[in-house]
C-alpha cells in the first residue's frame, strides 16, 4: 500500500510540473570535432541552433533551424567560400544532404548506398568543409522550424510561408541575419539547392540581389526540379523523360545487344539528339502525326527505352514516368524500379497495373536517414528539444503561381558577372530527370551569351546521387572544382 502511494504522488508531482511543448526561437549549442578530409586532419566548430524570422512590424513569426560548419584555425574567415545548403520538398529538412553529402559526417550504407543495421554515421572523408563552411537551413515546419504564435497564441498566417514567393521572400531575410550575424558579408558566398531546392536557389539567387543586395559567385542546382517543364504536360515535358528511360534501360540490361555493349554515356548522347530532333517535333504534331512517322518513332522509342513499340503505341508516343517504373521489368522480375533513383527495385502486390505500389528507394532512406539524424543531433551536436525532427513537413496548400524563378536567375546571371551556375544529376533519376535539367540549363539564357558560364556535370545513380560511394567522391570534388573556378580571384565584376 505504501509502495502505491509513493507511486501516486510520483505521479501527481510528474503531472505538475509537465509543460507544453515550446519552440526554441533564438538560441545556439556550440561542440568542437575533429576529422579527416582527403587525408587531411581537420578541427571544427559546430553551430546548431534556431534563428528567428520576423514580419515586416518586427514581431517573431517563426524560427528556423539551422547547422553551421566551421573550419577552426584559418588565416582569413574573410577570404573562406560561405556554403548555403538547402534541400527540397518543399516541405523536406535539410537531413539529405546534410547527412549524405557535404557535411562532415554522413550515413553507414555500403558502396551503392544502401542502408546497413546497426544504423548510424561515420566521418565523411570527402566533405567540403576543407575549402568552404557550411550551414545547412531547415524552412518553416521542416526538421524543428516552425511557426511562432502571437502573445495571444495566434498562430501567423500559413500563407506567408509556404509558396514558391513566399518561401523566396522570408529565406532571403533570414539569410541576410545569418550572415550579419556571423560576420560573413566579406566571404564569397554560394547557395546549394536539392530537388525543389533548385527552385528555391534559383529564385534566392536575384532575391539576395535586389532585396538583400548580397551578391553570389555561384548558384549549385542538385538534381533540380523545374516546374517549367516538370509534370507539365506536352511534347517537351514528356520527352524530355526518354533519355533517363535509356540510362534507367541499360543499368538493368534490357536494351538491344547494340546498345548494351555500348558504355552508357556512349548510348545517352545518340538518345538525347533523337529527343531533341525527332521525339519533340513529333509529340507537337498530336493526332495529326502521319502512320508512317507515328510507327518510326514509336519504334525508336522501343529501341531506346527498353520497353515494348505496342506499350509506346498504346500510350500514343507519350509515356508516363510511372508507367514506365512499373512496365520495365514486368516480363523479366516482376519488380518494380524506383522514382527518385531507379537502381532500386520493389515487390508491389500484383504485377499489373500502371503504377508502382509504392517508391522503393525512399522507404529504404527514410529508415537509414531518421534513426542517423535523431541521434547525431542529440549526441553529438548537444542540441536537444523535445520537437519531432520532421524529415517531411506539413507545407501544403503550396502556391505555385507566378514562378519565374527561371528567369530570375538569368537576370541575377546578367547583373553579376561573377555568378556561375553548377548543376548536378544522377542519370537514375526519374523525378527529376537528368535531361530536364540539360533543357533547364539550356533555356535560362536564350541569348546564349552565358552559356560557358554553366556547368554540367552527371553521375551513375539517381537524385541523390551522393550516396553511391565512387559519385560521394566525384561529386564533392566538382564542387571544389567549381568553388575554384567561381572565385573572384582579384578580378573586377565586369564584362
Amino acid at each position: 500500500m505504501r509502495n502505491s502511494i509513493i507511486i501516486l504522488l510520483s505521479l501527481c508531482l510528474n503531472f505538475g510540473v509537465s509543460q507544453n511543448l515550446e519552440v526554441p526561437v533564438d538560441t545556439s549549442v556550440i561542440t568542437q570535432h575533429k576529422t579527416t578530409i582527403k587525408g587531411i586532419p581537420i578541427n571544427y566548430t559546430a553551430e546548431t541552433g534556431m534563428q528567428p524570422v520576423w514580419d515586416k512590424k518586427g514581431t517573431v513569426i517563426a524560427s528556423l533551424f539551422y547547422t553551421y560548419y566551421t573550419r577552426n584555425n584559418v588565416k582569413s574567415r574573410a577570404e573562406r567560400p560561405l556554403i548555403i545548403s538547402f534541400n527540397g520538398g518543399p516541405g523536406s529538412a535539410s537531413v539529405w544532404m546534410h547527412m549524405a553529402y557535404t557535411g562532415p559526417r554522413i550515413l553507414k550504407v555500403d558502396e551503392e548506398g544502401y542502408p546497413v543495421q546497426p544504423y548510424g554515421f561515420k566521418s565523411n572523408p570527402n566533405s567540403i568543409l576543407d575549402v568552404a563552411d557550411i550551414v545547412f537551413v531547415n524552412p518553416v515546419n521542416t526538421a524543428y522550424s516552425r511557426m511562432i504564435p502571437n502573445k495571444e497564441g495566434e498562430m501567423p498566417d500559413r500563407g506567408q510561408f509556404f509558396g514558391i514567393n513566399e518561401d523566396i521572400e522570408y529565406l532571403s531575410g533570414w539569410i541576410n541575419t545569418f550572415v550579419t550575424r556571423k560576420n560573413r558579408w566579406e566571404s564569397p558566398k554560394y547557395i546549394i539547392g536539392e530537388s525543389y531546392g533548385g527552385t528555391r536557389v534559383m529564385g534566392l539567387s536575384l532575391a539576395l540581389q535586389q532585396n538583400q543586395w548580397m551578391y553570389l559567385n555561384g548558384v549549385i542546382l542538385v538534381s533540380p526540379a523545374d516546374y517549367k517543364t516538370l509534370r507539365v504536360g506536352g511534347p517537351v515535358s514528356s520527352a524530355l523523360n526518354l533519355p533517363y528511360y535509356a540510362a534507367t534501360a541499360w543499368h538493368h540490361k534490357m536494351l538491344p545487344e547494340k546498345l548494351q555493349s555500348k558504355d552508357l554515356l556512349d548510348v545517352l548522347p545518340e538518345v538525347e539528339n533523337f529527343t531533341i530532333n525527332t521525339l519533340i517535333p513529333a509529340l507537337a504534331k498530336g493526332g495529326f502525326i502521319s502512320e508512317e512517322e507515328k510507327m518510326s518513332v514509336s519504334e525508336k522509342m522501343a529501341y531506346y527505352s527498353g520497353i515494348s513499340q505496342k506499350a509506346v503505341l498504346q500510350h500514343n508516343l507519350d509515356v508516363p514516368n510511372n508507367f514506365f517504373w512499373k512496365e520495365l521489368l514486368r516480363d523479366k522480375t516482376g519488380q518494380t524500379i524506383g522514382r527518385l533513383d531507379s537502381r532500386y527495385l520493389g515487390i508491389d502486390k500484383k504485377e499489373s497495373g500502371s503504377s508502382p505500389d509504392y517508391n522503393a528507394e525512399l522507404t529504404s532512406w527514410l529508415h537509414s536517414f531518421t534513426p542517423a539524424i535523431n541521434h547525431y543531433i542529440k549526441n553529438e551536436l548537444k542540441f536537444e528539444t523535445d520537437l519531432k525532427y520532421n524529415m517531411f513537413g506539413p507545407v501544403r496548400p503550396w502556391n505555385n503561381d507566378n514562378d519565374n524563378t527561371r528567369d530570375n536567375l538569368r537576370l541575377a546571371m546578367a547583373q553579376n558577372p561573377y555568378l556561375k551556375v553548377l548543376n548536378q544529376s544522377g542519370y537514375y533519376d526519374g523525378a527529376t530527370t537528368y535531361f530536364s535539367a540539360k533543357y533547364t540549363l539550356s533555356q535560362i539564357d536564350p541569348s546564349g551569351k552565358m552559356k560557358d558560364r554553366f556547368t554540367f556535370k552527371g553521375y551513375r545513380s539517381g537524385h541523390m546521387m551522393y550516396l553511391r560511394n565512387e559519385d560521394l567522391i566525384q561529386s564533392n570534388e566538382d564542387l571544389r572544382e567549381f568553388i575554384k573556378a567561381s572565385s573572384a580571384d582579384g578580378k573586377a565584376a565586369k564584362y
